[in-house]
């Protein structure tokens, strides 16, 4: 089992008086203290237009965690395919991945906001054939010599060669958890996250059809299976829970606005019930003992994204539980 963190959103809630500046500081601070402690992985979040602040400079951000880390994973979790020009993202994302020294993964997903595809003018309903139209740029552009490739919602010349190219292979990973999306990530790539939403009978599901289509579609080449769980790290399960419960529902309340567009001033408490049974906290022997939950419905490769960016809660205390998270529930899982 790998183990990662993040998901980083930059969000400022109405009660954190620090400037944007100090926010996305934060985020640095963080992606260090991963990379100290030993961890596997650190992602960014992507959303536009939101009041907070959510993060939408993805690429940016990355190119900052590339420079300020030696040897995590950095990545998308998620990118919001259908609102790119496709050519500019493959040359940032190889940008990053050549700061990093090969470290970048870009995770994509078809998007769900209609307010996001009204503004950048992209009709909601090519969001699949986007995403994958993407995807198929993607592996154009990072290829040697000219694209080859006739964009269906992109217009740029089949034999133009973009650049940079990578040095090696970026792995694309897709999110979602319909069986189509699912059953797309198994065909066209490189890995799969199960969102934070999905049982571990759902994951368990949906890991068996992925090895199923591959099988008979005869697709050779390695597939990562990373699952997005939200969590935190205590002395106890009730003190952890406290640590992150203010910047979780805070978090949850705000998705539950940007996927609905409507106001949500409160989680009822039928959805904060489930919002606690969907999370893993406690002690480190606590985490561990749900993270092999995990690995049991996922496969023993999984990578978990153990996610403790939970907005307003306080950089130390986010500081200390990935300390915790890497240097005493790591060594138990991995």
């Amino acid at each position: 089992m790998k183990l990662g963190t993040g998901l980083f959103t930059g969000q400022r809630r109405p009660d954190d008086d620090r400037s944007m500046g100090e926010i996305y500081d934060e985020i640095l601070t963080l992606g260090t203290a991963i990379d100290e402690a030993g961890l596997d992985s650190a992602w960014v979040s992507e959303h536009h237009f939101a009041e907070d602040g959510y993060l939408s400079g993805t690429m940016p951000t990355l190119g900052a965690l590339a420079a300020s880390t030696s040897n995590i994973e950095i990545g998308t979790c998620i990118a919001l395919a259908p609102l790119y020009d496709g050519v500019r993202l493959a040359e940032d994302t190889a940008t990053v991945d050549l700061l990093s020294g090969g470290r970048t993964t870009l995770g994509l997903a078809i998007g769900s906001n209609p307010d996001e595809f009204d503004a950048f003018g992209v009709p909601q309903d090519e969001r699949v054939e986007r995403l994958e139209d993407q995807v198929n740029l993607l592996r154009a552009a990072w290829s040697e010599g000219p694209l080859e490739y006739d964009a269906t919602f992109h217009d740029v010349a089949p034999d133009v060669s973009v650049t940079p190219k990578p040095d090696g292979e970026v792995p694309v990973m897709l999110g979602g958890a319909a069986k189509p999306a699912v059953r797309r990530a198994a065909r066209t790539a490189d890995a799969w996250c199960a969102p934070s939403k999905l049982s571990l009978t759902g994951i368990d599901k949906r890991v068996e059809d992925i090895r199923t289509v591959r099988e008979k579609e005869d697709i050779d080449g390695d597939f990562t299976i990373y699952v997005l769980v939200h969590g935190w790290v205590g002395d106890s399960r009730e003190e952890a829970w406290e640590a992150m419960k203010p910047g979780y529902f805070y978090l949850q309340r705000r998705y539950a606005e940007i996927f609905s567009g409507e106001s949500v001033d409160e989680l009822d408490e039928e959805r904060k019930r489930e919002l606690k049974e969907q999370a893993v906290f406690g002690t480190p022997e606590q985490v561990a003992e749900e993270l092999e939950r995990y690995r049991a419905a996922a496969g023993d490769d999984v990578h978990m994204i153990f996610r403790t960016y939970h907005p307003g809660v306080g950089t130390d205390a986010m500081v200390e539980c990935i300390d915790r998270l890497g240097n005493e529930v790591a060594p138990m899982v991995r």
